[in-house]
């Protein structure tokens, strides 16, 4: 009789018994690459890249609103560019300036229809991501329905973000201000301080943002006591990214062609750590232990009896006949006994 050897247990596996936060953080790995976390990454960058011309158009048509019946600062804006664009974008930059003066009715129009078709394209692949993320199937639905809660959400995803990088632009555009205001203008310490304050107050604002998305743009029902860890994690990360992403900035753009190929190159990396930051927060979420649901047992299928019915083949003369001879020769030899 042999005795079963059981197999010692990996450094992994002891790691993920005796710690709960990596073997929380393996589990969201493994969700996020299972359901497609890469390609849905690469598609909401793909949109977010794409939607980001019609933006340029609509701040062009404002542009053009605005320096319409102020020549002097249309004239300040055209100097500023002389000098600080690339000799050979001066003129391009220049032209793109005097058109958006003239044609900002059409150029708007067109930014505003091109920024709702592109707009509901990234909305969409958004929500079918982070759908996926909680490991539940996309739900057809009817076009004109599915289009109008895409459009709602785009808008309030665009109001909660305006928000969230307008209290963060306040705060950063009056930190100067208060201080000079209060006399502490000259001190280090006091910046310092301030820009801890205005981080945390960015933090707030993106948690509120982030809390919205991981809860309520999955097509499946998202508690908030449930995204909100994720969504304090979502928002820390989110500034860490900032921050490289303007370090990296930075660092890129520098000369002729740095200046040219850096922002687009940047926008595409930003965008794609973004997203696949966001997706993997979302199945950090989904993968928490309050989460985790067991799948449904599905019933075993209906037992069909089938009464089976055998027939005993009908022997032939020559074996009836052969059985008879030998059942005679037998009684013989047992008589004669």
């Amino acid at each position: 009789m042999t005795e079963s050897v059981e197999k010692p247990e990996s450094k992994i596996a002891r790691l993920r018994r005796r710690r709960p936060g990596i073997d929380h953080l393996i589990r969201a790995y493994d969700a996020f690459t299972e359901r497609y976390g890469e390609h849905f990454a690469a598609s909401i960058t793909y949109f977010s890249v794409l939607s980001l011309f019609p933006l340029l158009l609509i701040g062009f048509a404002v542009l053009g609103f605005v320096l319409a019946g102020q020549p002097d600062a249309l004239q300040n804006l055209r100097e500023s560019i002389t000098s600080a664009a690339p000799g050979n974008l001066k003129g391009l930059l220049t032209d793109l300036v005097d058109t958006a003066v003239e044609e900002r009715g059409k150029v708007g129009i067109i930014g505003l229809v091109a920024a709702v078709y592109t707009g509901l394209g990234w909305m969409t692949n958004l929500r079918d991501a982070l759908t996926a993320q909680w490991g539940q199937k996309p739900v057809q639905q009817p076009f004109l329905r599915g289009l109008g809660v895409d459009l709602l959400a785009l808008l309030g995803l665009g109001a909660a973000m305006v928000i969230s990088f307008g209290l963060s632009a306040v705060g950063a555009g009056l930190a100067d201000t208060l201080l000079n205001w209060v006399g502490l203008g000259g001190y280090g310490w006091a910046k310092v301080l301030l820009f801890v304050i205005t981080t945390l107050l960015g933090i707030g604002a993106n948690w509120l943002v982030f809390l919205w998305v991981i809860s309520r743009l999955p097509r499946t029902a998202v508690t908030a006591r449930s995204a909100m860890r994720g969504a304090l994690a979502a928002a820390i990360g989110f500034e860490l990214l900032k921050i490289i992403g303007t370090i990296y900035l930075n660092s890129v753009i520098g000369g002729p062609l740095g200046s040219i190929v850096g922002p687009i190159v940047g926008l595409l990396v930003f965008a794609n750590l973004v997203s696949r930051f966001l997706l993997f927060i979302t199945a950090w979420t989904a993968t928490a232990k309050e989460n985790m649901v067991a799948p449904p047992v599905e019933p075993p299928p209906p037992a069909v009896i089938r009464p089976t019915v055998q027939v005993a083949r009908t022997p032939k003369v020559s074996e009836a006949a052969g059985l008879m001879g030998i059942g005679v020769i037998l009684a013989l030899a047992f008589r004669r006994r």
